[in-house]
């Protein structure tokens, strides 16, 4: 990077090759494709955690169209992923959703999630699925004025927790996770679900009822019919059980209803659309902006098949395109990994 590029970014700018939008496969697998090309990556993503609608949809679901994997499940796949691109380094945002994208007059662009965090980068990889998860609103009259304040679907911060009352409510992998992550902080922590019967992995499911008959945490079967509270500060929930109704003191909920998928603040962007889809040429899946690519779900052009494999075909011809715009001075020098000496070494097989 010369020192011209430098002096355009701000002490709390980050500088880098390449910014993908979405951790699900086709994101993680760009990663690994760029980086043999020596393009370092930076992955912003709305959910907490790698593998987009894999692993939070169904972590536990069996894929059987991955090559070479017979059978495969969500959080596998992911797994699996997340090892073959240590070797890159990538740097993950979880949590966070890409608001805003601006071309710099250097050619580069900046981008900006709804945390604050600013970016600089040479490319953009669009990788976003069915478009950003949004969090599903629970049917509570004037939920929306606490949200941000006692309401959060997401907690971007463990220490933010510390020392609340929280009430978490959910029966997936999301509300477990976060009911063990935040029992060491929270003052005091219920969870709530409408049975007892949790769509969580196993082994969480254990740990919560451990922590139930230990008496760290409340478990209540039923649903919240109300909110108490003024200002966006939270005072207490209600919750309908099968013995009646019963208010519990709260400063925090955290509601895990679910995702909705929608294009989001990409359709802000100026890129060309089509149906809620990103059209993009099949040499170099570019959108209709010179280093803008999009790969996955998102993206559309004629006898497109929306599966994993395809997505992973696309992030190999797309870091090649990516290559000439990040190392314009280089030639793009075409090697495989089973006999290529440098591109072993990056990977740490020799």
């Amino acid at each position: 990077m010369t020192n011209d590029l430098k002096t355009n970014a701000s002490e709390d700018t980050i500088e880098t090759d390449a910014l993908i939008i979405g951790a699900g496969p086709c994101g993680l697998f760009a990663v690994f494709e760029l980086g043999l090309l020596d393009i370092k990556a930076h992955v912003v993503d709305i959910l907490d955690r790698p593998g987009g609608q894999c692993a939070e949809l169904y972590p536990e679901k069996p894929i059987y169209d991955v090559p070479a994997l017979p059978i495969v499940t969500g959080q596998e796949l992911t797994d699996r992923l997340m090892e073959q691109i240590k070797p890159f380094g990538p740097v993950f945002h979880f949590s966070e959703r890409i608001d805003g994208l601006e071309r710099q007059p250097d050619g580069r662009f900046k981008l900006t999630s709804d945390a604050g965090t600013v970016f600089l980068a040479k490319v953009v990889i669009i990788a976003a699925g069915g478009g950003s998860f949004t969090p599903k609103r629970p049917p509570l009259d004037g939920i929306e004025g606490y949200e941000g304040t006692s309401v959060f679907y997401s907690v971007r911060k463990i220490e933010s927790m510390r020392g609340r009352d929280v009430v978490i409510v959910g029966g997936g992998d999301s509300a477990l996770d976060w009911t063990l992550n935040l029992q060491p902080v929270a003052n005091s922590l219920t969870l709530i679900h409408r049975r007892d019967d949790f769509r969580a992995a196993p082994h969480s499911v254990e740990k919560m009822r451990v922590l139930v008959r230990d008496g760290a945490i409340r478990l209540l079967i039923g649903q919240i019919t109300h909110l108490g509270g003024s200002s966006g500060e939270l005072s207490s929930v209600t919750v309908k059980t099968a013995e009646g109704e019963q208010q519990i003191a709260c400063n925090a909920l955290l509601p895990f209803f679910g995702l909705t998928m929608k294009l989001g603040p990409v359709a802000n962007w100026g890129i060309n659309l089509h149906e809620n889809l990103i059209p993009v040429d099949t040499e170099r899946f570019e959108t209709s902006e010179r280093g803008i690519f999009a790969v996955g779900d998102i993206n559309a052009y004629p006898g497109k098949l929306k599966l994993i494999l395809s997505g992973f075909h696309e992030a190999a011809l797309m870091a090649q395109a990516a290559h000439r715009i990040v190392f314009p001075d280089k030639k793009v020098l075409f090697q495989y990994t089973t006999s290529s000496s440098s591109l072993q070494k990056k990977l740490g097989v020799k």
